[in-house]
């Protein structure tokens, strides 16, 4: 196992180079002066691009530039952002938890939920619980992302004056604003923090400010890893070994969620890791419906200004994301059939 682990560990370090490499020859495609930005770190810098220019050589040739724009990264300088008016990395750390917050309690929903509905469906075939679960797939699968998020807002906002945008409700947020000693962001989420300042109304807040963001996300998400889930377990209830072990008069329960779902997991897990990273970046309706200033607003702002440093900087993260989700799939295959790790 610890040989499988590094030969995958040593080949997703060329797969991150080459996604840094792509990244910067799409950065390079810019004029020298919008490119600048990246290299900027306060405001100051900011009045003289002509200077940054000369001073990082931005005319050179593009291995020149690479080498240099990679050890900035290297040491932190990731530039400065127009749309939270502070560095890169700075507001990184700022806008990151509001977005980790949301995945932490989102994901596991959608992918256990996922695999039982799954389950479920392809186990009762034609019967009314899976034409039940299909039509809540294709329904859920067909809904824009900002149309639903937009309905439950209406629904429960507008109409019931429950579950408000935002990640804690004006109050809360005043009262930690204007008395900063009282309450130490130890995480960055605020569901985590309450608890350890031992806060428990804003934790209970931001729990409720958190509803409609996941059951938007984990309704419109969760079809997919459904339909997966049902069409393996069907291609699996149709093999020899299944059929032998009914014919031998196993426990259907047995047979089914034990080694048929066993069986049928593979597929699921690549869906459902890809999910899980694609959801890193921040789901970008969820968050600019519901108020909620994590990475997907970042990037939703950034992207309508053309601010560059913030768009490299989350390409970046986005790229990292998937190179380790795929190292633990990886591993996860392993550990689930051992063939993998042997032909591997």
């Amino acid at each position: 196992m610890r040989t499988f682990i590094l030969r995958r560990a040593f080949f997703l370090v060329f797969v991150l180079f080459g996604v840094s490499v792509l990244i910067f020859g799409i950065l390079m495609t810019f004029s020298p002066e919008r490119r600048a930005a990246a290299y900027v770190s306060t405001p100051q810098q900011a009045k003289d691009i002509p200077r940054i220019i000369q001073q990082f050589g931005l005319d050179d040739p593009f291995y020149v530039q690479y080498l240099r724009w990679i050890r900035e990264v290297a040491r932190g300088n990731l530039g400065w952002s127009l749309v939270a008016a502070r560095p890169v990395g700075e507001a990184f750390w700022r806008y990151f938890p509001v977005t980790l917050e949301m995945n932490l309690y989102a994901a596991p929903i959608v992918i256990f939920l996922g695999i039982w509905l799954g389950s479920v469906s392809g186990i009762h075939r034609d019967s009314w619980i899976d034409h039940s679960t299909r039509i809540f797939a294709i329904v859920g699968w067909s809904l824009p992302t900002f149309l639903f998020a937009l309905v439950l807002l209406m629904i429960f906002y507008g109409y019931f004056q429950a579950f408000s945008p935002g990640v804690l409700s004006d109050a809360l947020n005043m009262s930690i604003i204007s008395n900063p000693e009282q309450f130490t962001a130890y995480t960055g989420l605020y569901t985590i923090d309450g608890l350890l300042n031992g806060r428990l109304d804003i934790t209970l807040d931001a729990l409720h400010h958190l509803v409609l963001p996941i059951l938007t996300y984990v309704i419109v998400v969760v079809a997919l890893n459904m339909r997966v889930m049902r069409s393996g377990i069907i291609e699996e209830l149709s093999k020899d070994y299944v059929m032998t072990a009914r014919a031998k008069g196993a426990d259907p329960r047995t047979v089914h969620y034990q080694h048929a779902r066993r069986n049928a997991l593979l597929p699921v897990i690549t869906v459902a890791g890809q999910l899980v990273a694609l959801s890193m970046e921040g789901s970008i309706a969820v968050e600019v419906v519901y108020n909620r200033h994590g990475i997907g607003w970042w990037l939703a702002e950034s992207a309508t200004q053309l601010d560059m440093p913030v768009l490299m900087c989350i390409c970046l993260f986005m790229g990292l994301v998937f190179v380790v989700t795929n190292l633990i799939l990886d591993i996860m295959y392993a550990v689930i059939d051992p063939r993998v790790r042997l032909n591997g």
